[in-house]
C-alpha cells in the first residue's frame, strides 16, 4: 500500500479539542507547568497518583508507563506515527485480534476520545483456581506524528464518575515526539525521570497482556 493510500484509510482519530484540551503535544503544553519529564512523555503530577514504569524484562527498556489514581488504572504508550494519517482504526483492529486469541470479549464504544474498545479478558487465578476476567477499555489518540495509546482497568473501566477523572488524567499527557527519523509504530523512547518529583515514579514489573 503506498502512503497516499494509506493516508486516504486512515483518517486520524482524536477529540476535536485535543489541541487545548490533550493529549497535547509539547508544542501546545504550557512550557512552565511542572511536569515529571519521562521523554516520550511528560506526566502532570496531581494528589492522589502514583507513577510507575513498566520495564521489558528481556532488554530492561521502560516500555510503558502507568498511572494508579482514583481507584483506575491507566497505562499510557507513545508511538511515532505519520504526519497525515492515524493509526489507532489499524491499532484497535490488532487489539481485537490478541484479545480474541487470549480468549477474550471485545465491543467498539463511542467514548469522549472517540471509538474505544471494551474488553473482557480472562485472568488465571492460579492452579486449581477458577478462572476470572477484568475488564480494560483501549482508548487512542492520533497526533501530530505520534498515537497515544492508553489502557483503563480497575474502577474507571466501569464506574462512570471514576471513568472521568482518569479520561481526565489521560488529557492531561503531554506527548515528546522529538525530531529524530522513527518509522511509524515504534514506541517513542521512555526513559526514568532524573528526580523522584511529587509522583514518586517506581520500577514496576515487566509487561504482561496487551
Amino acid at each position: 500500500m503506498s502512503d497516499e493510500e494509506f493516508e486516504e484509510l486512515q483518517p486520524k482519530s482524536a477529540p476535536e479539542d485535543r489541541e487545548i484540551n490533550g493529549p497535547l503535544d509539547v508544542s501546545e503544553a504550557n512550557a512552565v507547568r511542572p511536569y515529571v519529564d519521562l521523554g516520550g512523555v511528560k506526566i502532570v503530577p496531581r494528589e492522589g497518583l502514583h507513577l510507575r514504569l513498566e520495564v521489558e524484562e528481556a532488554t530492561k527498556r521502560v516500555v510503558a508507563v502507568g498511572l494508579d489514581y482514583a481507584g483506575s488504572t491507566l497505562q499510557v504508550q507513545p508511538f511515532a506515527a505519520p504526519r497525515s494519517s492515524g493509526l489507532w482504526h489499524e491499532i484497535r483492529a490488532q487489539i481485537v485480534e490478541q484479545i480474541q486469541k487470549q480468549g477474550g470479549q471485545t465491543r467498539e464504544a463511542d467514548g469522549p476520545f472517540g471509538p474505544e474498545l471494551v474488553a473482557t479478558i480472562p485472568v488465571s487465578a492460579g492452579p486449581g483456581q477458577p478462572q476470572t476476567t477484568r475488564i480494560a477499555r483501549f482508548i487512542g489518540v492520533d497526533g501530530p506524528r505520534w498515537f497515544l495509546r492508553g489502557v483503563i482497568a480497575g474502577e474507571g473501566a466501569v464506574n462512570p464518575e471514576a471513568a472521568a477523572a482518569v479520561e481526565d488524567l489521560f488529557r492531561s499527557v503531554v506527548v515528546v515526539r522529538g525530531g529524530t527519523p522513527m518509522p511509524p509504530r515504534d514506541l517513542i523512547p521512555l526513559h526514568v525521570p532524573s528526580g523522584g518529583g511529587p509522583a514518586g515514579p517506581q520500577i514496576g514489573a515487566p509487561v504482561s497482556g496487551v
